[in-house]
């Protein structure tokens, strides 16, 4: 896995990626960081403007003008939460990849080859031959003296002629010498960045390849990027984290929301000339609390109708949406993270809403989702499915039922094989509802065999699974010891299997408590539920252990 952590410090923005492949992940980085900036431009922008709107509005004209706009903008920006849901209705979320790929070209300038410098002519000696006067024909000492100063001269300008040129010529070298190096290096630097965007572009079909093949990884991916790829208004974290679940092709969305004291509360302007100042006119709280509260249930229908739109494999067959809000305390002053909706919806199910009609919130309820009836005041619940990826516990499972037949005594199993089994079972108990079942490390009789986590909006939560396969009435203890696992592990609800039957007391105990008791008969009807066929023989499987002991 590859991570990078990037921020903002002027957004004040905050996010690691992560991913498979390190080109991706920076890819994603860049495309990120590109947002924040442009964003932060933007913001700076709004800034200065206002600014400079203020120094403007010396006379009273032109301060009713900026009432008026500022009137504008605050119904603008009431309009654009209003209209969340319906804006995405008509983009198209599927990725392109295409346009991950890097499609730049190499723009360093080709060096420019250097031109010979111009090299003068050798001097001709007859160019330098000295004329004569009479005199110095008749008196030769004047003759030889010019010829001497001739001869000198034309030395003098060959030498210097020699200079020149060599001059010229190390000239020439230092320049050819200094071009080839430049092109060297424009050649590297131009084949690695052929070779990056290669391998940039090669990773962005890698990529593609996986999430076409189903990898989890690769899913989780993806749609980290469709909702990457989705604009929000400013107030919006966006930040969310997903788990993708093979087994039941469900899709965990844990979102962050935003806090209601995040919402412009706006409503009009005014400039009052007579007194020279603006009055202000702001939402009711109660206008607040239904505008935040259309606002989050229309974020959770457009999140999931962007999942299962960009779905491109038909690798979701369900989506959990988890919504968080981070918001202040104001008993004890400290900032707390609560879930305070929690939904699942099937594809089908879905697919079928027609989400340009809908009233999100009704829609909602109509899902069963799970939230207060007033999301504004912030009420925590407990999340549909909140899978704790931490729990070290949970190991590779494998299954049994295929094995067997009407003559393997369940009684007489290999323990081990009898707690994958009984995990085996509750999975395709509650596969149908979106759910799964971790089995956990081998306890031989001990501890938590399996965990299941139901996504069911009633009778759902995190239940724990205790499996055992007894050839004796099973008393008290073994149900008071589940109910303390129960309280221990945080869970809904405790499922106890047992090949044998339960005393009297055990069932008394059981009575008031989130427990369910199953024994043999219970245990076989289960198995012929999901098409498998076994038997319990209590007397023989005592005979079989006692021999193996």
């Amino acid at each position: 896995m590859y991570q990078i952590e990037i921020k903002h410090d002027g957004l004040n923005k905050y996010r690691l990626i992560k991913g498979k492949d390190r080109h991706v992940v920076e890819q994603k980085a860049a495309v990120q960081i590109k947002d924040w900036d442009e964003r932060w431009e933007k913001q700076l922008e709004m800034l200065e403007k206002k600014h400079e709107k203020e120094l403007l509005a010396l006379e009273k004209e032109e301060k009713k003008e900026y009432a008026s706009q500022q009137t504008t903008d605050a119904v603008e920006n009431l309009q654009v939460l209003d209209n969340v849901l319906l804006h995405t209705l008509d983009i198209d979320d599927r990725i392109d990849w295409d346009d991950l790929k890097d499609h730049s070209s190499f723009v360093e300038p080709y060096p420019v080859k250097p031109t010979p410098l111009h090299r003068p002519s050798q001097p001709v000696k007859s160019a330098f031959e000295p004329t004569f006067s009479i005199t110095d024909k008749i008196f030769s000492k004047n003759k030889e003296k010019k010829i001497k100063e001739a001869d000198l001269n034309y030395s003098k300008a060959l030498e210097e002629w020699t200079l020149e040129i060599e001059r010229i010529k190390i000239s020439d070298a230092e320049a050819l010498k200094k071009y080839k190096s430049l092109l060297a290096d424009w050649e590297k630097s131009k084949n690695q960045f052929e070779l990056e965007k290669k391998e940039t572009n090669e990773a962005v079909d890698l990529q593609k390849q996986r999430y076409f093949d189903n990898d989890p990884l690769a899913i989780e991916e993806y749609c980290d990027m469709v909702l990457s790829n989705s604009e929000y208004p400013d107030l919006f974290p966006k930040e969310y984290d997903l788990e993708y679940i093979l087994a039941t092709k469900t899709l965990l969305v844990e979102y962050n929301l935003p806090d209601i004291e995040a919402i412009p509360k706006l409503k009009e302007v005014k400039y009052v000339a007579t007194k020279d100042e603006y009055k202000e006119t702001y939402l009711t709280e109660a206008a607040v609390n239904k505008i935040y509260e259309k606002l989050l249930y229309d974020t959770t229908l457009r999140t999931i109708h962007e999942l299962y739109e960009a779905d491109a494999t038909g690798a979701l067959d369900s989506i959990v949406f988890n919504g968080w809000v981070n918001t202040l305390n104001k008993a004890n002053g400290n900032y707390e993270k609560k879930c305070i909706l929690s939904v699942q919806a099937n594809k089908d199910a879905f697919l079928a809403i027609n989400l340009q009609q809908v009233d999100s919130k009704i829609c909602f309820k109509n899902l069963k989702g799970v939230g207060s009836s007033k999301l504004s005041s912030l009420t925590p619940i407990a999340p549909i499915l909140n899978i704790n990826r931490e729990d070290t516990r949970f190991v590779s499972s494998y299954d049994v039922a295929a094995t067997m037949d009407q003559e393997t005594n369940l009684a007489a199993m290999d323990w081990q094989d009898f707690e994958h089994l009984i995990r085996e079972l509750f999975e395709k108990e509650f596969n149908s509802s979106g759910g799964e079942v971790k089995i956990t490390q081998a306890s031989k009789d001990g501890g938590v065999d399996a965990v299941a986590f139901d996504p069911d909006p009633i009778r759902g939560g995190k239940i724990v699974i205790q499996a055992k396969r007894y050839t004796n009435v099973e008393g008290v203890s073994a149900v008071r010891d589940l109910y303390g696992t129960v309280l221990n592990e945080g869970a809904t609800k405790g499922i106890l299997v047992s090949t044998a039957d339960y005393g009297p007391d055990a069932y008394n105990f059981a009575t008031d408590k989130p427990i369910t008791l199953l024994n043999g008969s219970n245990l076989l009807h289960l198995l012929e539920k999901h098409g498998h066929r076994a038997k319990i023989d209590l007397k023989e499987a005592k005979k079989i252990l006692k021999q193996n002991n």
